[in-house]
């Protein structure tokens, strides 16, 4: 297939795009590289839970097949709904996506979307079971979110709520929902262990804002990058950056987890990477290893951060 991406200079170059498999497709309109940012959340929940005697494996597992399914069905709602509004046309300086390079459907994406969400909807009975109620508004708040982050006419990417979305959703509402299906109540550790997970999540928005701010703003999409601008949004990453790494430091300074905690600050040369990336460049090809390099930051700070929890 033939499409149009921008190219490192002023113009648009031409390129072939071989189209994939069918299940190659649907692995592309998942975003697997993406979904560390539903796992991590589970883990670090996990960990804390573990830590104060209260780990149940099975709520566990149910709450990452729920989050894992609940970020696909998300994604799968993000092609449809940017798609119709033109924010993901031909010519994206980021990954191609199913729908404008007719990989996939309509239909198709939006049954995987409603099967996604059905397999969210069967974990959470699961934990519903398990954990009362508040699973219920959980999950559903999660579903909700997942469809409003691109759908409607006031749909939280357009709008400038999309990062704010992002840090309650895979921060906050991720660890703190893990930690009470095992626990049956909420702990302040667990607040301030979903600090640096929502943030490094949301910086991954960031970066991928920056790179796509003037198509984004040439489609009606006011992300939060476009209402700052470049300036802002570079200052909005290196916030929430020394937001995640602030927590393991508090936690270890305060006296409340031994020195193991501090293991995340191993990921530091990847965090500066991506950090140097974001403030000195603006060509697409740059902007997109920095995206990756986020979304690594993200994987291997929550895992490390999740052991130091344990071993602290």
């Amino acid at each position: 297939m033939i499409g149009v991406q921008a190219g490192e200079g002023s113009g648009l170059r031409e390129v072939v795009i071989p189209r994939p498999s069918r299940v190659g497709a649907w692995l592309h309109a998942f975003r697997i590289p993406t979904l560390a940012a539903s796992v991590v959340p589970v883990l670090v929940g996990t960990a804390v839970a573990w830590r104060h005697g209260a780990s149940r494996p099975l709520a566990a597992l149910a709450a990452l097949v729920g989050s894992v399914a609940i970020q696909i069905g998300t994604n799968l709602a993000n092609d449809i709904y940017d798609f119709r509004k033109g924010a993901d046309a031909p010519g994206r300086i980021g990954p191609p996506r199913v729908l404008p390079q007719g990989w996939l459907s309509g239909s198709e994406v939006r049954t995987g979307m409603i099967v996604s969400f059905a397999i969210a909807t069967l974990a959470g009975v699961y934990l519903w079971r398990v954990a009362g109620w508040p699973v219920v508004a959980i999950g559903t708040a999660s579903i909700a979110a997942g469809i409003g982050y691109t759908a409607g006419p006031f749909a939280l990417a357009y709008v400038g709520l999309g990062d704010l979305a992002v840090l309650l959703f895979f921060g906050f509402v991720a660890v703190l929902g893990t930690y009470y299906v095992q626990a049956g109540t909420v702990h302040p550790e667990a607040v301030l262990a979903a600090i640096p997970v929502g943030a490094l999540a949301t910086a991954i928005l960031i970066v991928n804002n920056v790179r796509d701010l003037d198509r984004d703003r040439a489609a009606g999409k006011r992300t939060l990058a476009v209402i700052l601008g470049r300036r802002g949004a570079r200052a909005e990453f290196l916030a929430f950056l020394i937001a995640a790494y602030a927590v393991p430091l508090g936690l270890w300074a305060q006296g409340f987890r031994s020195a193991w905690v501090l293991l995340p600050f191993a990921t530091g040369p990847l965090a500066m990477r991506a950090l140097h990336a974001v403030r000195e460049r603006e060509d697409g090809p740059a902007l997109n290893r920095a995206l990756l390099d986020t979304a690594r930051l993200h994987a291997l700070f929550g895992v490390l951060f999740a052991a130091g929890i344990v071993l602290g």
